[in-house]
């Protein structure tokens, strides 16, 4: 059985859950024109994920994934907590902002038992993890009503280990993918590889598909994903600027602009490595910092200069998120952009 009838959709083609920049309404459009969409929870409290689901199925789209974090939540260190803060206190000073007033936030949350009793109300027909995979305990019961899971690989080891603890799809997530890297054996950033590098040794080693990740934004690449041993395709950049998208209007400009051809990863904006367009903050702190905060705790302290500079449309304090190929970003109906990238397929 292939990728495409594991799914039930008509294109073994992902969209990439986005947190932060999309809804559920991008995940219904893509999922209403043949791919996955997908609905990232991370950031979405039981009550807002709820909402979500019940507009999903109100819509009844087809198949759709549903997506959560796997990190485990940082112990707050307020000597790291207060380093932080007097390293962005010139921000500060010039902004206005008392930094005594900030209140500090985790921002997102790993999968938890609560979110799982508001899926299991929908029963999600595929389920992906970032960052490893939750207890074994919350996974079974995922599982247990016939949900495929899909986790995201940056190494081979993290694509064995996945496997091995119950995995049915591994996402290769090259180096070049946008926002934040899956890695979580290692956070030894050398260790990961590019995804056409990445995606074959996956395919040749692991029983189980195996869905290339990172710099795939039109037909092209997708069709050399499938040569080099690709079951499908996760794309995540290219939808960006989808009329359903809820990404802001510097983001937008941003990828748009000249500057989408320059990207890094960065730990500034929540505490662990995220690739994104390059900004003010990124080159005067450097993109990685030892100052941060662990993830995903540096994200409050940063809030307040966002929201001031985003109001005088200003991106220089926002996490840019983009992979490295934002050459295949254009604004379009999601049904439009997915229809592009399935040209791939039909080539391969």
């Amino acid at each position: 059985m292939n990728l495409t009838e594991r799914l039930r959709t008509k294109f073994p083609l992902l969209q990439a859950p986005m947190a932060g920049v999309q809804d559920a309404a991008l995940c219904i459009a893509v999922s209403r024109a043949g791919g996955l969409g997908a609905l990232p929870a991370a950031m979405l409290t039981p009550e807002a994920l709820g909402q979500q689901l019940a507009a999903i199925a109100a819509a009844a789209p087809g198949p759709y994934n549903v997506n959560f974090f796997c990190h485990q939540t940082p112990t707050p260190d307020p000597a790291r907590e207060q380093a932080w803060r007097a390293g962005l206190g010139p921000y500060y000073a010039a902004a206005g902002i008392d930094p005594a007033g900030i209140a500090a936030g985790p921002g997102r949350a790993p999968f938890s038992a609560a979110q799982l009793e508001v899926i299991a109300a929908f029963r999600p027909p595929v389920v992906s993890f970032h960052f490893g995979l939750p207890e074994a305990a919350l996974l079974a019961r995922v599982k247990a009503w016939g949900a495929l899971v899909l986790a995201s690989a940056t190494t081979l080891d993290e694509g064995q280990w996945l496997v091995e603890h119950g995995a049915d799809v591994v996402i290769a997530q090259g180096l070049e993918a946008g926002g934040h890297r899956g890695h979580f054996l290692s956070h030894d950033l050398s260790r990961q590889m590019g995804t056409f590098a990445l995606l074959p040794q996956l395919a040749q080693r692991l029983p189980v598909p195996v869905v290339a990740a990172g710099g795939i934004a039109d037909a092209a690449g997708v069709r050399a994903a499938m040569v080099l041993g690709a079951a499908g395709v996760q794309v995540g950049t290219a939808y960006l600027l989808a009329d359903e998208a809820r990404t802001s209007a510097v983001h937008r400009q941003a990828l748009q602009s000249p500057r989408a051809a320059h990207t890094a990863l960065t730990n500034l904006f929540t505490g662990r490595p995220a690739r994104g367009i390059v900004n003010r903050l990124m080159r005067e702190l450097g993109p990685l910092s030892e100052l941060a905060p662990a993830f995903p705790l540096a994200t409050a302290a940063l809030a307040p200069l966002r929201a001031q500079a985003e109001a005088e449309g200003s991106g220089e304090m926002s996490p840019l998120w983009a992979g490295q190929n934002a050459a295949g970003c254009r604004a379009a109906p999601a049904a439009v952009i997915t229809a592009t990238l399935a040209q791939g397929f039909a080539a391969a």
